[in-house]
């Protein structure tokens, strides 16, 4: 039986020996990439079944490669790895068609879980699939999902979770009065933050909920293949349409169609959406058929349309088409009274698929959940459980196990933070002098501890220009890598 194939694209060498030697002890085929157009001519001549790639790779950013790698087979799964300093770029390139990412420092127990999950996906089913982002439910079901003795076993948590904070209250309001109406609905909100897990929601409370609930993510397919995924086609109507094939709307017939990210459209895409949104009929491609349809359409985005129309990038008419009613899902900050409910929910999965008994969170990380902003909403909640999750080795999440940059938030900024303090950052960079002197005004008369301050703040912003590639960052610092490993882990980095 042949082995599955892993493609592995980082400019990094050492990271791309340690994949390799990893995957290989694992059973996988595995060939490397240093930069992204040997990347790209591997897809071709390689031919993977999985794709992991960095998103800084030199010559060209993971979009590119994204994009390419799907133009040649849409099903294949990339996983982007990256830093935590870019967690927002790596979910936004999800929204683009990545089945996941990975963060740095890699884990192998994380990367193996991560790859099999991924290739696990390829056979599934779009219809039949399920949201790893959270909706909503009863209070009833709130009390069972956060019961932490249920931890003791393995059984996965059933249901959903409802939030108990009042803009979580007042978008299920809006869900139930939209819900049991045929209108079209536009959901907007942040990457992560549960869009699709909403439009789940309204069509299970809808009288539509015995139908079919299709998800198809505009972002995650080339301009060429979107008409046939939406409309379907007929053999032959074009080159290497080798079967008849079934699209979105027909599959969605009687029940409820979700688009999400749907300003990614093409314009001559979104012509042709306008027409069977008006006629209630689609035509496959290379077909004359007319089919009748009964499909209640919500759409999601994190670009509010209105400003897509004034870019040009969406059409007006279709937009007004579906503008019937709209919501917004509030970002994970803004629940703030949610944050550990959803933790303890996401945990409860974790303990069920990893066969582990972690009883909850340490009051460190507890606050640290609390602080941290959440760029990438659930979706990031719940990656960073399921890491900690692997990584406990007790009964309770210590902060040792938390991302360094999540941890350390509060003192470590990303580039595009707005910042309190004046000068906390110049030009999208760190200014050391202000972490030296806040070390000095806590141990002034402490030269030692504000050495080690000033060092820390260094090798901290080496490590944020470099993505922390540590390889970079010792370059950067004018070190050999192993002084620079010495003195992270004499810092505690």
């Amino acid at each position: 039986m042949p082995k599955t194939k892993i493609l592995v694209i980082d400019d990094d060498n050492d990271i791309c020996l340690l994949l390799e030697r990893f995957l290989v002890r694992n059973d996988f085929e595995v060939a490397t990439a240093q930069n992204g157009r040997t990347g790209m001519h591997k897809i071709d001549t390689f031919q993977p079944n999985l794709i992991m790639t960095d998103f800084k790779l030199g010559d060209i950013n993971g979009v590119e490669l994204l994009q390419y790698a799907k133009s040649k087979n849409a099903a294949v799964p990339v996983i982007i790895i990256t830093g935590y300093s870019d967690i927002k770029v790596a979910i936004s390139v999800m929204k683009q068609g990545a089945y996941d990412y990975v963060t740095k420092p890699l884990f192998p127990d994380e990367i193996l879980m991560t790859v099999k999950k991924a290739l696990s996906s390829v056979a599934a089913s779009p219809v039949n699939s399920d949201s790893d982002e959270i909706t909503e439910k009863s209070p009833s079901t709130t009390t069972k999902a956060s019961n932490k003795s249920k931890r003791s076993g393995n059984k996965a948590p059933k249901g959903h979770i409802f939030g108990n904070s009042a803009v979580s209250k007042n978008l299920m309001k809006q869900i139930d009065l939209v819900s049991p109406t045929n209108f079209s609905v536009i959901i907007y909100g942040e990457s992560g933050a549960g869009k699709e897990a909403i439009a789940r929601e309204i069509h299970n409370r809808s009288k539509r909920s015995g139908e079919a609930f299709v998800a198809m993510d505009c972002g995650a397919i080339s301009k060429e293949l979107a008409g046939s995924e939406l409309f379907g086609h007929e053999k032959g109507s074009f080159t290497g349409a080798l079967n008849q094939k079934i699209g979105h709307f027909e599959l969605a017939n009687g029940g409820t169609l979700f688009l999400d990210e749907i300003a990614n459209l093409s314009y001559e895409v979104q012509v042709s959406l306008l027409r069977v949104v008006q006629e209630q009929q689609v035509k496959r491609l290379g077909g004359t058929k007319e089919i009748s349809l009964d499909v209640r359409i919500i759409i999601a985005s994190n670009e509010h349309l209105p400003d897509a129309i004034k870019k040009g990038k969406f059409r007006e008419d279709l937009y007004h088409r579906f503008n019937e009613f709209s919501m917004t899902v509030p970002p994970l900050r803004d629940r703030g009274e949610d944050i550990m409910l959803f933790a303890e929910f996401f945990l409860d999965k974790t303990n069920a698929e990893l066969g582990k008994k972690v009883t909850g969170f340490s009051k460190e990380v507890v606050d640290c959940f609390m602080s941290y902003p959440w760029y990438g909403n659930l979706r990031e909640l719940n990656n960073i459980v399921k890491r900690t999750t692997l990584l406990c080795e007790g009964d309770v999440i210590e902060a040792k196990v938390l991302p360094f940059e999540v941890m350390n938030h509060g003192r470590v900024m990303f580039a595009d933070e707005p910042q309190e303090l004046e000068n906390t950052q110049h030009n999208g960079h760190f200014d050391n002098r202000t972490s030296t002197s806040d070390a000095s005004q806590t141990s002034f008369n402490d030269l030692k501890a504000a050495a080690q301050e000033a060092e820390f703040d260094t090798i901290m912003n080496a490590l944020r220009q470099t993505n922390f590639n540590k390889s970079k960052a010792a370059r950067y610092l004018n070190i050999d890598r192993k002084t620079l490993y010495n003195k992270m882990r004499a810092l505690n980095i």
